[in-house]
């Protein structure tokens, strides 16, 4: 899909990777409505967008609410005419202490936005995107989402969960000309790599800091170009693309992947 004059929604648009994304989609052609819970956040993002003369809007959007999922979607339509692009991208991690040492209301809050509300985006905007004649969606999983990340078990559950939600809707091409894919960064230097040692204290607090300040990074730019690639490429659906810093991205196959007979229909 080529984005210009497309229309395209970014959650958790106000900071990292959303912004990059919402600034990444707007320089080749895409209005876009930037979705977060941050106004403030959001608003800037709006104003670099502006600045460069592109085309924005933002929405207060609380992504663990349905009422605010339909009323991103219907502010789409009715701001820029419709949805063709959906990049599913708020997310948290959970922080310290672990799983399960974690209190309930963090761990249940991880799953509400890093997965549930992928889940309910993706069936709030897909009926908007019929109406367009098709659409992409692009999910933020993560590396954790394709391998074990002892860090944060529940992150890791939730990241896998988008990757194979992703892959398991591979029919809405043949059924709504609906391409999902998902990005699966390594670590990213935004906000959200140091939210998670905040609760921490002393030389505790320090080593982290130190060790997350010296590993490698992505940049939010190097995530938001691999969407703008899944937005572009006509030919990739269902797939998982692995980003790390200083490595061509690639895409990451199914551990296992059965055969069946064509004849028969799921």
């Amino acid at each position: 899909m080529d984005p210009k004059g497309k229309v395209a929604i970014v959650t958790g648009g106000g900071s990292g990777i959303g912004r990059a994304t919402a600034c990444t989609l707007s320089r080749a052609g895409a209005a876009v409505v930037v979705a977060d819970v941050d106004e403030d956040g959001g608003r800037e993002t709006v104003r670099l967008i502006e600045s460069e003369g592109g085309r924005a809007a933002f929405v207060p959007v609380d992504v663990t609410r349905w009422e605010d999922l339909e009323r991103m979607v219907s502010f789409a339509e009715e701001t820029f005419g419709g949805v063709d692009i959906l990049h599913n991208n708020a997310g948290v991690a959970t922080g310290r202490p672990r799983f399960p040492d974690a209190p309930r209301e963090r761990w249940e809050r991880t799953l509400d936005i890093d997965l549930w509300a992928v889940i309910a985006a993706i069936q709030v905007v897909v009926p908007a995107m019929r109406r367009r004649g098709g659409g992409v969606i692009v999910n933020t999983a993560s590396l954790a989402g394709v391998m074990g990340y002892q860090p944060d078990p529940v992150y890791c559950a939730a990241k896998h969960g988008v990757v194979g939600l992703t892959r398991a809707l591979v029919f809405l091409k043949d059924e709504a000309g609906i391409r999902v894919n998902c990005i699966c960064p390594g670590v990213v230097d935004t906000p959200l790599i140091y939210r998670g040692i905040q609760s921490l204290e002393g030389q505790e607090r320090d080593y982290w800091e130190t060790y997350i300040r010296n590993m490698p990074k992505l940049q939010p730019e190097d995530v938001a170009e691999a969407v703008l690639t899944f937005v572009r490429d006509d030919s990739l659906n269902g797939e998982a693309m692995g980003l790390l810093p200083g490595s061509a991205p690639r895409l990451i196959p199914p551990a296992i992947k059965l055969e069946r007979d064509p004849s028969q229909r799921l």
